[in-house]
């Protein structure tokens, strides 16, 4: 059986190499920085709308890395009616998507708030508001008891599960919690990045409740990256980087949960993490520039709700080309009737018919550099 860190003597006393992480730490602070400058430049409005795409996809990713596909647009248009910003083509969302979101945005916008064991209670009720995780019950809004055994992390199919890791045991939770916690809300003299990182892992090694650890985890860690932003406002996400790098997240976190109390390697890989997720974050600004800039270039252009919804797709990146059948498809609505919207779109000078044609004909946000696919 592994030893995993929790059982030793230390914990939790992490240790580091400093010196192994003093230049990536300089370099993801700057780059922090640069960004939140570049911002600051651009507007309320545009800040508003990069915030908005950050959110949602900080939402849609952290669930995505637990195996959950959440509805984009559900995510996007609760996010933007609890933050008050309008946007085009806004739906009704589902009680899983409020609650996520719900948590979510306690932990950035209240991110100068203290972190309490009835506030992580009460984001893990939100993330499961019918009590049950898929099929089976759990115990919300309170620790894991351990009734049905162990907490583990296992893989593979029945009969041949591989377990990763075993939590602390259900008996050990307050007092494990209660240490985390002072922790998390007390000025400690580290760099605010870095007790992001650290934070991160203490609390999944807990792992405190039957299910969702990973996701409330992750929300800790944006709240404490907040902190270091000093900002409400978020502009990367580091969940979406996560995402990418799904696997080797799980590999670096299930060697040093199997490792020893020096987690050099696993502040690393979440610094490495970060400046990636931050570097994507200047590249898609122009993105979010370019789609903001386009509805206060057509505010004055009547649009119907799906005409609204189809734009805000393409602009979002739609997979393909865009053809009046897949516009029918996604709009649920007639072919004849997906035509004349797009018709009317062109008459408008909004949409135009793309080169080539082939079997159907494809189109366009008109001016646009490039198909937006």
């Amino acid at each position: 059986m592994s030893t995993y860190i929790h059982l030793l003597k230390e914990w939790p006393t992490f240790k580091w190499e400093d010196d192994k992480l003093i230049s990536l730490l300089s370099t993801v602070r700057h780059k922090q920085g640069r960004l939140l400058g570049k911002l600051e430049g651009l507007g309320f409005r545009l800040r508003e709308e990069a915030t908005l795409e950050t959110l949602t996809l900080d939402v849609t990713k952290s669930s995505e890395i637990e195996g959950e596909k959440l509805p984009v647009d559900q995510v996007r248009s609760s996010i933007a009616k609890r933050l008050g910003i309008e946007i085009a083509g806004e739906v009704s969302s589902n009680r899983n998507v409020e609650g996520i979101v719900e948590m979510m945005l306690d932990a950035t916008q209240r991110y100068d708030v203290s972190l309490t064991d009835e506030r992580l209670f009460g984001w893990h009720a939100a993330l499961f508001p019918t009590g049950r995780s898929g099929m089976y019950k759990i115990q919300v809004g309170g620790w894991r008891d351990d009734a049905k055994g162990p907490m583990q992390v296992v893989s593979g199919a029945i009969g041949r599960e591989k377990v990763h890791y075993e939590a602390p045991e259900a008996t050990r939770l307050h007092v494990e919690m209660n240490a985390f916690i002072e922790w998390f809300n007390n000025p400690i003299p580290i760099d605010p990045v870095l007790k992001a990182a650290i934070a991160h892992l203490w609390f999944v090694t807990i792992h405190p409740f039957d299910d969702g650890n990973g996701r409330i985890a992750r929300a800790i860690a944006d709240m404490q990256l907040a902190r270091a932003d000093e900002s409400q406002q978020r502009f990367y996400s580091m969940s979406a980087q996560i995402q990418r790098e799904r696997n080797t997240y799980y590999d670096v976190l299930e060697k040093t949960q199997k490792g020893n109390l020096d987690i050099t390697s696993w502040l690393l890989w979440f610094l490495e993490c970060l400046d990636r997720s931050i570097s994507l974050s200047e590249e898609n600004l122009s993105t979010v520039t370019q789609k903001a800039k386009f509805w206060e270039g057509h505010q004055a252009v009547s649009l119907n709700d799906r005409q609204r919804k189809m734009l805000n797709k393409l602009l979002d990146g739609l997979d393909g080309k865009l053809t009046s059948s897949k516009w029918a498809k996604i709009a649920k609505c007639s072919p004849d009737t997906a035509l004349r919207d797009i018709q009317d779109l062109i008459e408008k000078g909004v949409l135009e018919k793309e080169e080539g044609g082939g079997r159907s004909t494809s189109y366009r946000v008109k001016n646009q550099q490039r198909t937006i696919s």
